[in-house]
């Protein structure tokens, strides 16, 4: 099993277009490195690859990969098919980039599959161009040589789907089985709390990529100057979640979905170092691992 990190931030990216916080500013400046939003690519033979997420950002990341380089043929590509995690429009309006595309499935749980045609309309407009294969995420389902289970984590819902009475999970995270060697990738970058039972999915898998998308429970407001909207917004903080992952010492453990307003994107922070201290990584974009 091969996966690349293709985007490793919370909407908006790194920098945020309109924020002016002292990360962004460093950012601007060069003194960090420019971060994309949250998507994967998965692999198990390296020739059939699935995104998870389609992120605003997808051109470009595709384009920089070139594990997922178009060919042999004019209009050939690796690309299978997406899974999303949720219905956030962070993650799902990567596919109008994707509209051209021929053959490609998309799963996702039914309360997504839900909002994308009934509240967002995602779908109508997207199979007006290339018709996609829509399938439920649920359970467990195999894509060629890895096998998926289904990780039901939340029911926080987007903005634009709160009227929505469709039951959840709306939020799920992904645990990716390679039937070949064995190996085992979670990936979960939005965590509203520990769920019942992740002991055991984090405990079972080489490495897991978990949401880090704050570091702290009071850190927008501190980075930003407003005390609004971090509360609601469904993500565990890293002060809750790292206490977790330190029991799980032989797993390889990884935080994506990081926030603009995030002290772990300086790799200089004493928040970075305390990572470090515990083994968890903060991965770049474009970061390869193999399983």
């Amino acid at each position: 099993m091969k996966a690349v990190l293709l985007g490793t931030t919370a909407g908006g990216g790194f920098p945020q277009w309109n924020c002016a916080c002292s990360l962004c500013v460093r950012a601007r400046s060069g003194s960090l490195p420019s971060r994309s939003q949250d998507c994967l690519a998965i692999s198990c033979n390296g020739t059939d690859w699935w995104l998870v997420n389609a992120s605003p950002d997808i051109r470009t990341q595709i384009a920089s990969c070139s594990l997922l380089n178009p060919g042999p043929g004019p209009r050939d590509t690796p690309l299978r098919g997406a899974l999303f995690t949720d219905a956030e429009l962070d993650h799902t309006l990567g596919l109008l980039t994707l509209r051209g595309g021929a053959d490609l499935t998309v799963w996702a749980p039914d309360a997504v599959l839900h909002a994308l045609k009934d509240q967002f309309d995602l779908r109508t407009v997207i199979d007006g161009y290339s018709p996609l294969s829509w399938r439920s995420a649920s359970g467990q389902f195999d894509l060629g040589g890895l096998r998926v289970s289904v990780i039901p984590i939340s029911d926080k819902r987007p903005k634009y789907a709160r009227s929505s009475t469709v039951d959840g999970p709306w939020v799920v995270g992904y645990r990716f089985l390679d039937v070949v060697t064995g190996g085992v990738l979670v990936y979960a970058p939005c965590l509203a709390s520990w769920p019942a039972g992740f002991d055991e999915v984090v405990a079972s898998a080489d490495c897991v990529l978990l949401d880090g998308t704050f570091y702290a429970a009071s850190e927008m407001g501190s980075a930003t100057g407003s005390s609004s909207g971090q509360a609601s917004m469904g993500h565990l903080p890293i002060s809750a979640s790292l206490p977790e992952l330190r029991r799980f010492p032989h797993v390889r453990r990884l935080y994506t979905h990081l926030n603009n307003t995030n002290p772990v994107l300086d790799p200089s922070s004493p928040e970075s170092l305390k990572l470090r201290e515990a083994g968890v990584e903060v991965p770049l974009d474009g970061t390869v691992i193999e399983l």
